[in-house]
């Protein structure tokens, strides 16, 4: 079945190997491809599906519903689905610290919480300068324990995804420190910051900029000896047609991209080597807002995708800090 027909028939999985919604584009994505893996279906019913999160020790994926104000809970081992938080103050994007627990970005509290062991919620941010952040979108977790996220504005923009309301800040991206919990702008100027995550040496900083002109775009940053700062902004990829939203980094430095804005020949997910050349792509019939790596072994992949999660096995690994 082609893109088109697919998508517009709505979900149907394989019957056969290998799926024929998986395409390689470059001979280097075949190594990644399992040919007797199938894209999932785990899950459906969602309004937006956002920020997924595995969690290892509990075998289970959470994953914001952000219009519904939840957050759910979808269980490997049974395949059941439950609601993990509700209200949840229109989460967005979710991590894990190096502790193991849950990092929440908060478009109804405009703040950045985390979830400790005994479930009670701490407010690691809501304001910087003595105005309030705008809606914090997605967030991951370096090395040296650092929280850094994206604060656009689009959880202001109505009553869907949060509460209407006029930024008091510019959007930014930010830096929690871990000792000190002191924020600190690590990047200014970008139009729309929404996704984020390091390459696995955590050399390099990838942003998507999300209101990008003409394009949206995957910015990258040359991170600091430090750790703490970012220079060399450059144009890693133009998306062109393309819609990044969120993504993660496999072990081997790829990029596995949140993609499409409702069109047949772009809804899924996109995969970009580290020179930036797309060479793979996951084709699903309903535009991918996010995704992260999880399982067992970490080398399957769960997708964001509008209404639906997805799942897929594939040859790699997700890289720390998602």
């Amino acid at each position: 079945m082609s893109d088109a027909a697919s998508h517009s028939a709505g979900w149907r999985p394989a019957t056969y190997y290998p799926d024929p919604a998986i395409r390689a584009l470059d001979p280097r994505f075949e190594k990644y491809w399992l040919k007797l893996s199938a894209v999932e279906r785990l899950t459906t019913g969602l309004r937006w599906a956002e920020g997924p999160v595995w969690f290892g020790d509990g075998r289970y994926l959470l994953c914001s519903d952000i219009p519904n104000q939840r957050i759910i809970k979808w269980e490997e081992e049974t395949g059941a689905v439950s609601i993990f938080r509700k209200p949840s103050n229109f989460a967005n994007g979710n991590t894990r610290d190096r502790q193991g627990r849950l990092v929440t970005c908060e478009h109804g509290g405009r703040r950045v919480t985390r979830t400790e062991y005994d479930g009670s919620i701490t407010v690691l941010i809501d304001s910087f300068d003595g105005k309030r952040l705008n809606s914090p979108n997605d967030v991951v977790v370096k090395s040296d324990g650092s929280i850094w996220f994206t604060d656009p504005t689009f959880g202001l923009l109505g009553n869907y995804e949060g509460y209407k309301a006029e930024p008091e800040i510019d959007a930014n991206v930010y830096r929690l420190d871990a000792a000190t919990g002191k924020a600190t702008i690590v990047a200014e100027g970008v139009l729309g910051p929404n996704g984020l995550a390091f390459s696995p040496d955590e050399k390099i900083l990838y942003i998507i900029e999300s209101r990008g002109v003409p394009n949206r775009k995957i910015l990258a940053y040359d991170v600091s000896p430090s750790g703490d700062k970012l220079s060399s902004k450059r144009v890693f990829v133009d998306a062109g047609p393309g819609t990044p939203d969120g993504f993660r980094v496999d072990i081997d430095g790829n990029l596995w991209c949140g993609w499409g804005m409702g069109d047949p020949e772009l809804d899924g997910v996109v995969v970009f080597a580290p020179d930036g050349v797309m060479i793979g792509r996951i084709a699903l019939p309903e535009r991918c807002a996010n995704l992260c790596f999880g399982g067992v072994k970490r080398n399957r992949l769960f997708m964001a995708a509008s209404q639906s999660i997805y799942a897929l096995y594939v040859n790699t690994q997700g890289a720390p800090g998602g």
